[in-house]
């Protein structure tokens, strides 16, 4: 059939076209969903943009985040049937089969209340979740989050939904405005000369017990360590991409051991630590948390809306792309409107 895609052809060059996409007779465990609306992870598909990702082939269909009307189901499909609306793991085009024996498949009913525009935004906000579920946090305890793009914002909400009394740094005004409209309590621009004196201000001389790294760029990281308190934990969400050069022992082992703050524990916080499926013998998987996710969304306990910038149809990804690099504090989260295709 044919298949509208979002297609990186090469590095820095987006298209969309259609391509021929032989989706052949569908097997006992597929399900074939028309999309509806699928949303952009900035910082993966504009590294994969940049060619600097040896896993994403060119050309090729970005994205991971969909959701859609389930269109046909194998015979062995018993959760789901044509005419649901489900979230699910697909790229920015506009037919997606997906195959449930394949390790990676997620395909969730959307329940009531869930705009289907917020539904995709659900991946964000498990990959924040694995930060939270790896944590300490408890009731009461200050947590900071670095860097409040959409998934550091989620990372936010959702350790003030554990309890956690949150900070939320970022250099982008637009950002900090939007954390504060998501209700996270105190957003401030993050400066290295004068930021452990705020986060001591804030705090009464408490410092963080957890500070959770969103931002993937490792310069980010050694200026915030003096805002960590003794015993506190680090969480290390984003995926670090980029060449870092520094001394280690005076900008990072330093503050693990010693300066008053030491003995502070680092966590990676990569969301492929827990199974995809439900597994009896593990408490969390994806599919736990999407679909945890998904109620928080549709109840309005975690905020979507402030992080939802644009809606905009598959031929204008050009512009989608530049904004995300280009324009940070206009362009957040960026979805793609499948309906009229």
């Amino acid at each position: 059939m044919e298949n509208l895609s979002v297609l990186f052809t090469a590095p820095d060059r987006v298209e969309t076209q259609r391509i021929d996409d032989d989706i052949g007779q569908l097997r006992a465990r597929d399900v074939l969903v028309k999309t509806q609306y699928s949303v952009i992870s900035a910082a993966t598909e504009l590294a994969c943009l940049s060619g600097s990702q040896r896993w994403f082939p060119f050309p090729g269909t970005p994205g991971y985040a969909a959701v859609g009307e389930v269109l046909e189901v194998g015979a062995e499909i018993a959760d789901v049937a044509p005419g649901d609306m489900v979230h699910y793991w697909g790229g920015h085009k506009q037919y997606s089969l997906v195959d449930r024996l394949r390790p990676m498949a997620i395909c969730l009913k959307v329940p009531e209340g869930l705009p289907l525009e917020w539904a995709p935004f659900t991946r964000m906000a498990i990959i924040a979740m694995t930060s939270l579920r790896i944590s300490n946090i408890e009731l009461g305890d200050w947590v900071g989050v670095l860097g409040l793009g959409t998934v550091g914002n989620f990372a936010a909400q959702l350790a003030g939904l554990q309890g956690g009394r949150v900070i939320g740094l970022d250099l982008n005004d637009g950002r900090i405005q939007r954390a504060r409209d998501c209700g996270i309590p105190y957003a401030l621009p993050i400066n290295p000369a004068t930021v452990k004196d705020a986060i001591d201000a804030i705090t009464d001389g408490e410092f963080l017990s957890t500070l959770i790294e969103a931002t993937g760029v490792p310069a980010a990281l050694p200026p915030a360590l003096p805002t960590v308190g003794p015993y506190g934990e680090v969480i290390l969400l984003g995926t670090p991409r980029g060449v870092y050069e520094t001394d280690l022992t005076s900008s990072i082992l330093d503050f693990i051991h010693l300066h008053g703050h030491g003995n502070i524990t680092f966590k990676g916080a990569h969301e492929w630590r827990y199974p995809v499926a439900r597994d009896p013998y593990v408490k969390h998987s994806m599919e736990r948390n999407s679909e945890i996710a998904m109620g928080l969304i549709a109840t309005g306990a975690l905020k979507v809306g402030p992080l939802h910038t644009h809606t905009l149809s598959p031929d204008q990804a050009p512009r989608a792309y530049e904004g995300l690099k280009n324009a940070k504090e206009e362009y957040v989260g960026v979805v793609f409107d499948w309906t009229d295709v």
